[in-house]
């Protein structure tokens, strides 16, 4: 069985371990382990497979660290994760997330996501660390509005 809860300071090492494994970015994950979500195998002795955080900067927020250990994707386990950290953002007041990614660009977008060119993303973003260096230049930016009465933008 596989539940999904918010993460315990505790779980920070198995979720970096869980990224890198992926090839995925753990640089300025500390802005986002309070918010972080994972996905936990009750019977593999409560083994961590999965996780999602949301780095937040007011309004509007970034959705990182998505992953699914390989031997439980295209279960639906991702959808559950994005859908529980978008829930986790709603209850922070976040009305839009943003997320980079090389490797999902056409599997966001069935999750709501829409691609927008990077250079229109938001100011408070642009500092992060995926900005600035975890993610290339060549990552996808999309973004996805949660509350319909936020502003886009």
């Amino acid at each position: 069985m596989i539940s999904i809860e918010r993460a315990h300071t505790a779980d920070r090492t198995a979720i970096e371990s869980l990224l890198e494994a992926s090839g995925l970015p753990t640089a300025g994950f500390e802005l986002a382990a309070t918010t972080a979500v994972v996905a936990r195998e009750e019977t593999q002795g409560s083994e961590i497979v999965g996780c999602a955080a949301i780095e937040p900067y007011g309004s509007i927020g970034l959705l990182r660290s998505v992953c699914v250990a390989p031997q439980l994707r295209s279960t639906g386990l991702g959808r559950r994760l994005v859908a529980e950290a978008e829930a986790t953002a709603t209850s922070l007041g976040i009305g839009q997330l943003y997320l980079l990614t090389e490797t999902a660009g056409d599997w966001f977008p069935r999750l709501g996501y829409s691609v927008m060119a990077r250079d229109t993303a938001p100011t408070q973003l642009r500092g992060s660390p995926e900005f600035t260096g975890a993610c290339p230049d060549s990552a996808l930016l999309l973004h996805k509005v949660l509350d319909r009465s936020a502003p886009v933008g």
